[in-house]
């Protein structure tokens, strides 16, 4: 009885001193809190709301210093937003700002302001292409926040509406294209090329055995005018879209590379 009452207090006693340790250690600030990237202290998530009235929520990670370039993010289907974190943190460390945005009908950007609840595997292709009014308002709030040089960046049916954006709006200075399609669920492509201005940029991107991406990439590649800034990459093995990253570490500081020459 007495051993098991001696037991007893000393478990007592451990668990009261581990409570007082990790209390005093949470208020000193752990080292994994001390080690928190910049770019997630500084991290907001906002709300844009569309010309249609779809509200689409974001991560807005704000660059370092005056007139860096802002980079919007648009995630494949069914990813999010979340799918850009790590290279909206390598973004930031280059002295860039982002913008990765839940497209409609995915992750967080679920609603319209009348309340209407939007699903993307409910949706008509008519439906998709109207998630270019997702683009045109989250580059608005780019511009409202005093971004001037800005560049859009979108991987699969992401990168549709992004070649879509920058060829009727000669103001986006640059485009990168992870796994495009001619054709994704209606936003088509094969068209737009021809549309960008001298002096914009575009760099294509897909993995060999995506054939279709592939295909469309070297396509889209060859109609790219004259006087427009153009760069492929086709890897192998790579996978689609932002899964290109997993398999080719070296590609997002590639790309960083290419926008910071710009």
């Amino acid at each position: 009885m007495i051993k098991k009452f001696f037991l007893v207090a000393l478990f007592g006693i451990l668990m009261i001193g581990g409570a007082i340790w990790y209390f005093l250690k949470f208020r000193e600030g752990t080292a994994v809190n001390q080690n928190v990237p910049q770019s997630i202290k500084s991290m907001e998530t906002v709300t844009i709301t569309t010309k249609d009235g779809v509200q689409i929520i974001g991560d807005y990670y704000p660059a370092g210093a005056e007139n860096a370039p802002m980079v919007l993010l648009l995630h494949m289907m069914p990813a999010t937003r979340k799918s850009w974190v790590d290279f909206a943190e390598k973004l930031n460390e280059a002295g860039m700002g982002a913008l990765a945005i839940d497209l409609r009908g995915h992750g967080d950007s679920l609603n319209k302001t009348d309340g209407t609840y939007l699903n993307y595997k409910n949706f008509s292709n008519v439906e998709h292409q109207l998630s270019i009014h997702d683009v045109e308002a989250s580059v608005d709030f780019l511009k409202q926040k005093g971004a001037e040089k800005i560049f859009v960046m979108g991987a699969s049916i992401g990168a549709n509406l992004a070649l879509q954006y920058a060829a009727e709006h000669s103001d986006i200075r640059a485009v990168v294209l992870l796994s495009p399609g001619l054709d994704y669920r209606g936003v088509l492509t094969a068209d737009l090329p021809p549309q960008l201005r001298a002096g914009q940029a575009v760099y294509f991107a897909a993995s060999s055995e995506d054939s279709y991406s592939a295909d469309s990439i070297r396509m889209l590649y060859q109609k790219t005018p004259e006087g427009v800034i153009k760069e492929e990459k086709i890897f192998d093995n790579a996978g689609h879209g932002t899964d290109m990253f997993i398999h080719e570490p070296d590609f997002e500081g590639q790309i960083i590379s290419w926008l910071k020459t710009l």
